[in-house]
């Protein structure tokens, strides 16, 4: 008997179910126009929100980084890992978070998985909410705590489950997205510190589709609710509106240094690179500099919704991500493809990544006036 018979047999029950995926190679740069499949489309499927990923600033700190540094940082910050622009860049997302202190990991997923596990264990909880990313849900089943998840951005259920669970246990960690990357709404973060306060219990955001975006000066949601200086733990990568790739953890100087001796995710794992950690610096610098790019970014995002929500049902979303319901994933697919005929390319999302299937549209700075119109010209031909 062939032991891996069985997953031949998984893959033929998520191709019937409509659920099977496959890369789609791009080419030529990141930006508002890409190359797919060899058509040239205009991108609406980016997390790079203020199209920095391809800005040539960001490609030259990235190679001058290479050409000082080398490569690769050669080891874990604590062995050979460290060099002096790992410190410079998170000072500088301390500065633009205004927090005590910062850290950087080499991805987003890694940060949040460290953190909740250098945070709480077996003797803990943790209460999150129903549609934290993937890596939030991991890091809490992995630290071994107690995970208990609330209904969607639900304060009453949140309540209720901390009244009757959170004196059984030492510690309590309650995790969020700032922003939900799959339906762009905004967790209701002013309610969830008052519960936090109440209930002695910790709050950590993940502000990955928020960093750069929202708040006044890109801080993200954090700063967009007036709750800078409020000891968050904050977590976000420096893969979207970064342009580059890496995550961090913004808060107060104990727990950054209690990080740096407790998170797995970075005690054991080669620094971020030389390059990776130039360009998101750079980017930081632009983002600063730059409070234009923020402006177009919103005036685009404004004019998009405008236009769907005239014809299209489109979830509830205070944020660059706006979805485009649909019936059932077949559907989701033939829209997807039809607008992708037309040089548009925005990703069917279906479960079981969401519960429901959706064209999820990812809109950026750097979207031009031109990309707008013809996306409404082919929207209105859908419709």
């Amino acid at each position: 008997m062939n032991t891996y018979t069985w997953i031949e047999k998984s893959l033929k029950t998520i191709h019937k179910a409509n659920w099977y995926r496959a890369v789609k190679p791009l080419s030529g740069r990141a930006g508002a126009i890409i190359e797919l499949d060899g058509q040239p489309v205009i991108n609406f499927a980016s997390n790079d929100y203020l199209g920095l990923a391809g800005d040539e600033r960001l490609i030259q700190a990235a190679v001058i980084a290479t050409q000082h540094y080398g490569t690769g940082s050669t080891g874990s910050r604590l062995l050979s890992g460290h060099r002096d622009l790992h410190r410079q860049l998170e000072l500088a997302i301390a500065s633009l978070k205004q927090t005590q202190d910062a850290i950087v990991f080499s991805s987003g997923y890694l940060a949040n998985i460290g953190t909740i596990a250098a945070l709480v264990g077996q003797r803990d909880l943790i209460l999150g909410d129903q549609y934290n990313h993937s890596s939030l849900k991991n890091g809490a089943i992995l630290s071994g705590a107690t995970v208990l998840n609330y209904q969607h951005c639900n304060l009453e259920d949140l309540e209720q489950q901390l009244k009757q669970n959170r004196t059984n246990y030492r510690r309590c960690l309650m995790t969020t997205d700032s922003v939900f990357s799959m339906d762009g709404d905004l967790c209701p973060l002013p309610e969830l510190y008052h519960l936090a306060e109440q209930f002695n219990a910790m709050l950590l955001i993940d502000e990955a589709h928020a960093t750069g975006v929202l708040g006044k000066t890109g801080a993200g949601v954090v700063e967009h609710f007036n709750l800078t200086g409020k000891p968050l733990i904050q977590i976000g990568t420096l893969s979207k509106a970064l342009g580059s790739l890496g995550g961090y953890v913004a808060g107060e100087k104990l727990l950054i240094d209690y990080l740096r001796n407790r998170a797995p995710t970075w005690i054991y794992t080669t620094g971020l690179s030389p390059a990776d950690t130039a360009a998101a610096l750079q980017a930081i610098k632009i983002i600063k500099n730059e409070p234009e790019r923020i402006h177009n970014l919103w005036q685009n995002v404004k004019q998009i919704k405008t236009k769907l929500t005239q014809k299209y049902t489109i979830l509830p979303s205070e944020s660059p991500i706006l979805c485009l319901e649909q019936n059932n994933p077949t559907k989701a697919l033939e829209f997807a493809q039809k607008l992708q005929t037309g040089g548009i390319f925005v990703p069917a999302i279906r479960p079981p990544t969401v519960p429901t299937s959706r064209l999820r549209f990812s809109i950026m700075a750097t979207h031009s006036q031109a990309h707008l119109d013809q996306l409404f010209q082919h929207l209105e031909l859908e419709k």
